[in-house]
């Protein structure tokens, strides 16, 4: 679902050949979600093999990453661990969410309204541990580095790229890497480059969200900017405070300042909330505060091309010819790289 404060949020598009050179930290799950609910066909049915196993996440990985790593950006996944508890009305929400999608998209089927079951058929997105585990097999054959968090993928994203030189920024569409600390997100960084809208096919571009200026535009600090998504609805308490949307929690949040003061200015509105939606504000300030993460190191592998072929060509059919195309683009930036890292020599 993700923290929903993009009208207050300052961000810049930028081309992507920005980024060349740089290591960015990417959300997987977050990232899967968009491969299996964009990728799809015209009915909005899944990328599937002949055994009717869902492909359109594998499709995502390889080919749009590898137009990634042509621009010479490094890219390391990372993937979700164990979630916080908090976390569990989310994944209640998400799955009715699913389950009405689902009768949705059924009646759309019967009545043969294409256009209605490809929108309700990508709100029946679930990754489950196959898609996980062969993604990570498909990431790690293309020389792309994993890294599993112990707790948030985001959350571990947002600190290595906080802690760690080497990275760049992390990579995600949803702005709760901002309250995890990420001094950098960079959105819509794989998603298609053209998106469908109904006046027509719209360009999308990356987007670059800086922290510093986030704050420094909001007048607030980072603590304030944990209430304020706190107030407007996180991951942890999905739906907030009713009433309160992002302006008038900019409001809040400035004239009271201190997270105490904040919270005891929305103390009836809270207690006021059903048993389902009541929040403990101070145990998700923490969350976000001082979040389940590791000091972790992470790898470039080899591309292990045998591999690639037995996933995608030997086990979900994918085009021979198309792969072999692919695997060419990917010997090239292998060349291209070497020849960088001798000519430092020199």
């Amino acid at each position: 679902m993700g923290l929903n404060i993009r009208e207050i949020i300052p961000r810049n598009e930028i081309e992507i050949s920005s980024l060349k050179g740089r290591t960015i930290c990417i959300d997987a799950f977050n990232t899967l979600y968009q491969f299996l609910s964009s990728i799809r066909q015209a009915d909005g049915t899944p990328l599937m093999d002949n055994k009717q196993r869902i492909t359109s996440h594998l499709s995502g990985i390889f080919y749009r990453n590898i137009a990634l790593l042509e621009h010479g950006i490094k890219l390391i996944y990372v993937f979700d661990g164990i979630p916080p508890e908090e976390k569990f009305g989310t994944h209640k929400i998400r799955k009715e969410g699913r389950e009405l999608a689902r009768e949705k998209y059924e009646q759309a089927k019967d009545e043969e309204n294409i256009e209605e079951m490809k929108r309700y058929s990508s709100q029946l997105v679930r990754i489950n541990a196959e898609i996980i585990k062969e993604s990570k097999e498909l990431l790690e054959a293309m020389g792309i580095a994993v890294v599993q968090a112990p707790g948030e993928g985001e959350a571990q994203a947002a600190h290595m790229a906080r802690t760690m030189r080497d990275i760049y920024a992390s990579a995600s569409q949803d702005y709760d890497s901002l309250l995890f600390g990420a001094p950098k997100l960079v959105r819509n960084l794989t998603l298609a480059k053209k998106r469908k809208t109904i006046s027509g096919w719209v360009e999308v571009k990356p987007e670059m969200i800086e922290l510093e200026k986030v704050l420094n535009y909001l007048e607030i600090n980072l603590d304030q900017l944990i209430c304020l998504g706190i107030l407007v609805g996180t991951d942890y308490n999905p739906k907030g405070i009713p009433g309160i949307g992002q302006k008038k929690a900019l409001q809040i949040v400035k004239r009271y300042k201190q997270p105490i003061l904040i919270f005891d200015s929305v103390k009836e509105q809270i207690k006021n909330l059903s048993d389902e939606d009541k929040f403990e504000w101070r145990e998700i300030f923490e969350l976000f505060h001082k979040p389940n993460v590791l000091n972790t190191f992470f790898k470039f592998g080899k591309i292990n091309e045998k591999k690639i072929r037995e996933i995608l060509v030997e086990e979900h059919n994918f085009s021979d010819d198309r792969v072999q195309k692919q695997l060419e683009r990917l010997r090239e930036i292998t060349e291209k790289n070497k020849q960088k890292n001798l000519e430092r020599w020199f």
